[in-house]
């Protein structure tokens, strides 16, 4: 399935608006009834995320009458949802990526959208509601970085060799490994120059996919945090892949997932956190 011009332009009309009624009124503005939590304590949503997923998904709706649509709080209502992924073309929407930083007042929060067509992700859009601005691909097509000015700039990384680990920067979500694993994480950590999180996937692929960072890790495999972001890179020139080698598909629950700038690139991150095993 390939996303048409006539398509995609409104449905980004539409991720623009909704964000604008139903997420930045929000921002800095929730009551204590507007917040609550999920799996654990830092885990949150809020009623932004509910209301905006609800109209996504009523645009969806007439847009892409014949595409199911996946949305992170509805599958954290009920997680089957997440099952059309393996045999259907689904849109994937996180309504508010970074829902920690937008409910304690951080600018760091951006919707994802991504549409997976036969297990494999076909489009995607990371909408900045601050800057109005997004990133975009189209497998096969490229990737951009549009503003609300309609000019469009393309996500093109350089043919430059991948950086020495002790020069390398990225994004490791490290406090999402546990028990020996993320001790033995923790411990290579220090051969890289500098590893952050910015707890809100969609700017740390932003910032990937314009080559300011080098790389990303993460172990938890959820399609609406990395399916979008994973298909820009590579449309860009990079490279994302689980830690055995396989490339990544929004159907994957398990794994480590190494996105990176290069081929070198995910090579060097490869070796740096695994240990002769291949094993963090």
């Amino acid at each position: 399935m390939i996303m048409s011009p006539t398509t995609e332009s409104k449905l980004i009309t539409a991720v623009r608006q909704i964000a604008a009624e139903e997420i930045l009124p929000r921002f800095r503005s929730l009551n204590e009834g507007d917040i609550a939590t999920k799996s654990r304590m830092d885990d949150l949503v809020t009623v932004a995320d509910r209301e905006a997923e609800r109209r996504l998904a009523e645009v969806a709706a007439t847009l892409l009458p014949d595409v199911v649509v996946v949305g992170e709080e509805a599958v954290s209502a009920d997680a089957k949802v997440r099952d059309a992924i393996d045999h259907s073309t689904c849109l994937i929407i996180d309504p508010v990526d970074g829902t920690w930083n937008f409910a304690n007042g951080l600018a760091t929060f951006a919707v994802i959208l991504s549409i997976s067509h036969n297990g494999e992700t076909v489009w995607g859009m990371i909408y900045d509601p601050l800057g109005d601005d997004w990133a975009i691909a189209t497998r096969g097509q490229g990737a951009r970085l549009a503003k609300a000015d309609g000019t469009e700039t393309r996500l093109q990384y350089s043919q430059a060799g991948a950086p020495k680990a002790a020069m390398a920067t990225g994004y490791v979500h490290s406090y999402l490994f546990h028990g020996d694993e993320r001790q033995r994480l923790f411990s290579r950590l220090a051969d890289f120059h500098k590893t952050d999180a910015l707890r809100c996937s969609a700017h740390e692929y932003r910032l990937l996919s314009r080559g300011i960072v080098d790389f990303c890790v993460s172990p938890v495999l959820n399609p609406w945090d990395h399916a979008a972001g994973c298909l820009i890179v590579e449309e860009a020139g990079g490279i994302a892949r689980l830690l055995t080698g396989e490339p990544y598909r929004p159907t994957q629950r398990e794994g480590r997932l190494i996105v990176a700038t290069s081929e070198d690139c995910w090579q060097m991150v490869r070796d740096t956190i695994t240990a002769p095993d291949g094993t963090i």
